[in-house]
């Protein structure tokens, strides 16, 4: 990525975080002073507002303007992956998961209040990801919605991050095998599921033409597997202050990665390589997809 490509996309990520906070607040429940409905309406807030990249928000707004969706439904939907993807991190910091105290810099939900206000707190923001979502604000055609409250729904249960938290829980135990083929579908599902989505969530609200949507269903796929050997490469060199949480503790629960399997410069190695096939991917796009395409080598250069 060149140096101009870069402050581009710096600059385009900046103000797309900016733009989907201020959809976030819309969106959000207003804070209230009532007993228990203020303590979960604070801690949904906490969770999802005010940190964050928003990459998963700016693939769908991008991979939105490329294929012609409306901007204020592609903001809408990336706040609604913004809620989902904070439920998921909230539930994953809690002890009966990765035991986290520390999320982007701050502590996690269920140390800020407690463990049942963070349950609660991801469960609707899992919701409030849907309702979003599904609304007509979003898209006037309603099969056009239904279309990606699917894609939401297939990436993020069972089949995707939900599944993929599960088999990681399952490998921490030892109770899972874990080659590369078993690493690559458990990140695939835990993390490049969410992020593949993103993207075809933006292209499904441009009514992407077949061979468009495929294109950037390709590059997602791609991208996501970056990112998440980028994650690997943090958790063994980053540092905790600067990337946000605890770092290391993959190797302290035993798990295996593609730091393991590949070696620390061969991860790297696949990182570039993977980011390479990201921005080929977006060819049929040409010069339109440039931030697409930055996006990809920033998931492997970044430092949190």
């Amino acid at each position: 990525m060149t140096a101009t490509n870069a402050e581009r996309f710096a600059a385009a990520l900046s103000q797309t975080a900016e733009a989907i906070e201020k959809t976030l607040d819309a969106c959000l429940p207003p804070p209230v002073d009532i007993p228990g409905e203020g303590p979960l309406i604070a801690a949904m807030r906490y969770a999802v507002m005010g940190g964050g990249k928003r990459l998963r928000a700016f693939l769908a707004v991008e991979a939105g303007r490329i294929t012609g969706a409306p901007r204020h439904g592609t903001l809408r939907a990336g706040a609604a992956l913004e809620c989902l993807h904070a439920y998921s991190l909230v539930h994953d910091d809690l002890p009966a998961m990765d035991d986290d105290d520390l999320r982007r810099g701050k502590p996690t939900v269920h140390r800020a209040w407690d463990e049942a206000t963070a349950i609660l707190a991801g469960d609707a923001l899992q919701t409030e990801a849907f309702r979003i979502l599904a609304n007509e604000e979003t898209h006037g055609d309603a099969l056009v919605r239904a279309r990606c409250v699917l894609r939401l729904a297939e990436a993020s249960g069972a089949a995707g991050m939900v599944g993929g938290q599960a088999l990681d829980l399952a490998a921490e135990a030892g109770h899972a095998h874990q080659d590369a083929a078993a690493v690559k579908r458990l990140q695939a599902m835990k993390t490049g599921a969410l992020l593949q989505a993103s993207a075809e969530i933006g292209a499904l609200l441009g009514q992407a033409a077949r061979a468009h949507l495929e294109a950037i269903s390709t590059y997602a796929a791609a991208l996501g597997e970056a990112f998440q050997i980028a994650d690997d490469l943090l958790d063994v060199e980053g540092d905790e202050a600067e990337v946000g949480k605890r770092v290391g503790k993959d190797a302290g629960a035993g798990k295996a990665t593609f730091v393991d399997i590949l070696g620390l410069e061969g991860a790297k190695a696949r990182a570039r390589q993977l980011a390479d096939e990201a921005a080929a991917a977006l060819a049929p796009f040409g010069e339109d997809a440039a931030l697409l395409s930055a996006a990809a080598y920033f998931v492997v250069d970044r430092k949190s």
